[in-house]
């Protein structure tokens, strides 16, 4: 069994292209989900000290009795959770994969960004976004 990870949006309209997108990325059989709401914004901000300690615990399980092959951050179109303009939430989006980089390096992370149409697209180490890839 191969495992990968995402630290999601708990929005329903968003699981399910995420899923499906990282099980295709990673080619994994299951994606752990670790979901709050606007966790781009959490992991920028290393502010809030009990929600980041509940993901990285989630996290840390996922990696160490699944063996996550892969993670991914997400933020998307019309968050709840972080309502900033997409390119303020890509920003966070960058700012969080570095965060897991350094806690994780032997792990490829990613970040995702869902858009209006919710198709997954993938966002480079410049905040460049990548069109959805069939």
């Amino acid at each position: 069994m191969k495992f990968c990870t995402v630290i999601n949006c708990m929005d329903g309209r968003i699981q399910l292209p995420v899923i499906e997108y990282l099980k295709n990325r990673f080619g994994a059989q299951y994606v752990d989900t670790i979901t709050e709401p606007g966790p781009n914004l959490i992991l920028a901000e290393q502010g809030n000290t009990p929600l980041l300690q509940s993901i990285m615990a989630r996290l840390r399980i996922s990696i160490e009795k699944h063996c996550s092959s892969g993670i991914a951050i997400t933020g998307h179109h019309d968050c709840a959770g972080n309502p900033a303009p997409k390119d303020t939430q890509i920003e966070h989006i960058k700012k969080a994969v570095e965060f897991i980089r350094k806690q994780y390096p032997e792990i490829e992370t990613i970040g995702l960004w869902v858009d209006e149409n919710w198709n997954v697209n993938e966002v480079d180490s410049t905040g460049n976004v990548a069109g959805p890839k069939s």
